[in-house]
């Protein structure tokens, strides 16, 4: 996390998802989210949480957003928001044009839509499975909440997303790990530079 700081990103994400290789406990979730706090907004990344567990959490961690992974209801969703007063991003599974219409529902009570690719057969994963999805699918799309874009994201296509989607926001995890879980300092650094159009020096 401290790489991600020092290059300045806009948000990092905790995942409390036990079957990730990415799943942190609330005591580490709460030291990260204390070196974050003032440099970047917390994103805590559940998935069909119940409310004793997104309380827990909220307690604990304090995070700017919670990040709904799952298979959420709209009303859910607002009696979070309501309840724990913070800002919510909803995921969605993105593999063809009908699969947006559901944004537009859950953007009547979400602060921010996050599209993701489906997953592969037999992962358990909602998210963070390395894929991607046609980004051209979100051009121009009309929507009454900003957008980010999640996915199979890499140093290499990160560019070619921002343009061909028009996102103006992007979300990665697998695209800059050494191994399953393992965050690696120097695709971070590449990655961050990618997203902005900075060439990186050595290059």
């Amino acid at each position: 996390m401290r790489t991600a700081l020092d290059e300045g990103v806009d948000m990092v994400g905790l995942v409390f998802f036990p079957k990730s290789p990415r799943h942190v406990s609330l005591s580490a979730a709460a030291h990260l989210a204390d070196m974050a706090r003032g440099k970047a907004e917390i994103v805590a990344l559940t998935v069909n949480m119940d409310l004793d567990g997104l309380s827990r959490i909220k307690e604990l961690v304090r995070p700017d957003w919670f990040q709904l992974h799952g298979s959420e209801p709209v009303e859910a969703i607002a009696a979070i928001k309501v309840m724990h007063q913070v800002k919510i991003m909803k995921a969605l599974a993105i593999s063809e044009l009908a699969d947006l219409e559901q944004a537009h529902m859950y953007g009547a009570v979400a602060d921010r839509i996050l599209f993701d690719a489906k997953p592969p057969s037999g992962s358990e994963l909602p998210g963070g499975n390395g894929v991607s999805f046609d980004w051209t699918l979100l051009k121009d799309l009309d929507l009454a909440k900003p957008f980010m874009l999640s996915g199979g994201l890499t140093t290499e296509n990160v560019s070619e997303a921002i343009e061909q989607s028009g996102a103006a926001a992007i979300d990665v995890s697998s695209g800059v790990e050494r191994e399953k879980g393992v965050k690696d300092s120097d695709l971070i650094r590449r990655f961050v530079a990618a997203a902005r159009g900075v060439t990186v020096a050595g290059e």
